[in-house]
C-alpha cells in the first residue's frame, strides 16, 4: 500500500489542497522534523480500520471456540508467522490466546501497544528457541545461592 506524503509546513501552508487529497488517499504520512511523523485520515476511513479490526478479532475468537477451530489457526499461523515452528504445542496455544486476547484489546480498547508487545515477545522467545546454544545457556539450572531480597526499583 503506498501512502501519500506531505511535510507538516506543507499542511501548514496549504491545508486546504492537504485536506482535499484525503478524498482520494484516505490517509497521508505528515512527516515532521522536530517530531514524530504524523498519519492525518478521515473519520470514515479511521472508522472502517476499526470496524477491520473487531471483525478480526471476533473471528479469531470465534475460531478457537469452534469445532477443530483452533487446530485450524495452528495451521495456518506458519503463513503469518513463520517463527511459530520453534514453539512447542502448548507455547503455540498460549501465543494464540494471548493474540487474540490482544486483538480484542486493539479493537474494542484502541490499546494496540498489547498486541505488538505480545508478538514481539512471541518471536523473541522463538529466536531464543531456534538457537539451541542459547536455549541451554537460558534454561539451565542457577546456583543454588541465596543473594537476598531485591529491593523494588
Amino acid at each position: 500500500m503506498v501512502t501519500t506524503t506531505v511535510t507538516f509546513s506543507e499542511l501548514s501552508k496549504n491545508s486546504k489542497r492537504v485536506a482535499e487529497t484525503l478524498d482520494t488517499a484516505h490517509r497521508l504520512l505528515v512527516t515532521r522534523r522536530d517530531g514524530q511523523d504524523l498519519y492525518l485520515t478521515t473519520a470514515r476511513h479511521d472508522q472502517e480500520r476499526e470496524e477491520t479490526a473487531e471483525i478480526t478479532a471476533r473471528l479469531l475468537a470465534g475460531l478457537l471456540t469452534a469445532d477443530d477451530g483452533a487446530r485450524t489457526i495452528g495451521r495456518a499461523l506458519p503463513a503469518v508467522f513463520p517463527w511459530v515452528r520453534h514453539l512447542s504445542a502448548d507455547e503455540l496455544r498460549e501465543f494464540v490466546q494471548e493474540l487474540v486476547d490482544a486483538t480484542y484489546d486493539a479493537a474494542q480498547l484502541d490499546v494496540h501497544a498489547n498486541l505488538h508487545r505480545t508478538i514481539v515477545e512471541w518471536r523473541a522467545t522463538a529466536r531464543i528457541l531456534a538457537d539451541p546454544a542459547l536455549t541451554e545457556k537460558l534454561t539451565r539450572a542457577l546456583p543454588d545461592e541465596d543473594h537476598g531480597e531485591v529491593s523494588a526499583p
